[in-house]
């Protein structure tokens, strides 16, 4: 068990009215979807007037953002107390968890330093597997156990962690994943563009379910006009490491064999906010045929409706949430022929692109980066109210 050490003095952050955050997480300039989701965040509640310090997990990348007070680096001895020392310098701790970003296995590193805070930790669940090994289960449930609440961003993932784990309903709070985009962006919904644009972006890999939507596109080689798919975003950092460029090429030589030529193209760039606003706002439908079962919280799905984007997605559990009301269609995984008759409706019924966009716009609001951060202060104000109170 770990012990704050008082060897490592940490500055207080200024008092204020508004509770101050220290995160442990990745962050930028990692390339991944929960450090994005950590500095939008962090953003967030900096503009509501929260003080936020950051312990970003170390992954032999370099920063000079002042907001990151310390790392936490696996199977060291003195950072994880490092880095208690430093969470435990502001009002709340904000635990971002995901099994792959800690050391040990799935991530069990992480136990101890929740359990060894004394300020009180909001966990933030990123993923709550539909079928976890028994040591997965043991690590969430340990990490939950020392929670003050334990956020999830989806229904189905406060229904699978409370029925299928042995957490506390009562710490489970929904706060919805933020919105990466502004408001959403204006539309024409008259008609299909002239050259239709389906846009399936993120972070490239097995399991990604890229390939369906090329088999889907060979089957819809009568559509007129025909539309373009962009491939956009890099290939995963640890798929690169573990496996090179394989499913990329894959996609590639995939994409010959079918004869889509000039009708598809991949786009490596790394897009910032401003980058992906833009590609939003040239997309027709955005296309998410993840092959997951287990995918309660989506960015990318967010995001998309959050700019107003009509969504085609797989049944991946935030999807089928989300996109319920009308703002996408829903197919199955790893159905090619269903995702060629979705789209086919998308690009040729009059009237359901519009009326997609129009249901994505009304849902965007409440998906807000600020929308959300003010939860999390609210959130924090609660856990400090609480804490002043056991100090009396």
């Amino acid at each position: 068990m770990l012990a704050p050490s008082p060897s490592t003095p940490i500055a207080r952050p200024r008092a204020g009215s508004a509770s101050s955050f220290g995160m442990l997480t990745t962050f930028p300039p990692t390339a991944c979807g929960i450090a994005t989701f950590s500095a939008a965040l962090c953003s967030g509640l900096e503009t509501l007037g929260a003080e936020v310090g950051i312990v970003r997990v170390a992954d032999g990348l370099r920063t000079n953002d002042p907001r990151v007070v310390a790392e936490l680096a696996e199977r060291t001895s003195r950072s994880p107390i490092d880095a208690v020392n430093a969470l435990n310098a502001f009002d709340v701790a904000i635990i971002q968890h995901e099994y792959g970003i800690y050391g040990g296995a799935d991530g069990e590193e992480l136990i101890d330093v929740v359990a060894a805070l004394d300020t009180p930790p909001v966990v933030v669940a990123h993923t709550v597997l539909l079928e976890p090994t028994t040591h997965q289960r043991q690590v969430l449930e340990a990490v939950a156990h020392h929670a003050g609440t334990v956020v999830v961003m989806t229904e189905s993932a406060r229904e699978r962690i409370t029925e299928r784990f042995d957490v506390d309903p009562a710490k489970v709070v929904l706060v919805p994943h933020g919105a990466a985009l502004g408001a959403p962006q204006s539309r024409v919904a008259k008609s299909v563009p002239t050259a239709p644009l389906l846009v399936t972006w993120g972070l490239l890999g097995p399991g990604k379910g890229v390939e369906w939507v090329l088999d889907a596109l060979a089957l819809l080689g009568d559509v007129d006009p025909a539309p373009h798919y962009l491939i956009a975003g890099r290939t995963h950092p640890k798929v690169v490491a573990d496996h090179g460029e394989q499913y990329r090429d894959m996609l590639v030589a995939r994409s010959r064999a079918l004869g889509l030529g000039a009708a598809v193209s991949f786009d490596p760039t790394y897009r910032d906010l401003a980058g992906l606003a833009e590609l939003t706002g040239r997309a027709s439908v955005v296309v998410l045929p993840y092959d997951s079962v287990d995918q309660v919280t989506s960015g990318v799905l967010v995001d998309a409706v959050a700019a107003g984007c009509p969504v085609i997605a797989t049944a991946f559990p935030h999807a089928v949430e989300l996109l319920a009301s009308g703002a996408g269609l829903v197919v199955p995984r790893r159905d090619p022929e269903a995702l060629a008759v979705a789209l086919r409706r998308a690009l040729t019924e009059p009237g359901l692109l519009g009326a997609m966009a129009a249901e994505a716009r009304r849902l965007a609001p409440d998906l807000s980066w600020g929308a959300v951060a003010r939860r999390y202060l609210s959130l924090g104000s609660e856990l400090r109210a609480r804490r002043e109170m056991a100090a009396r």
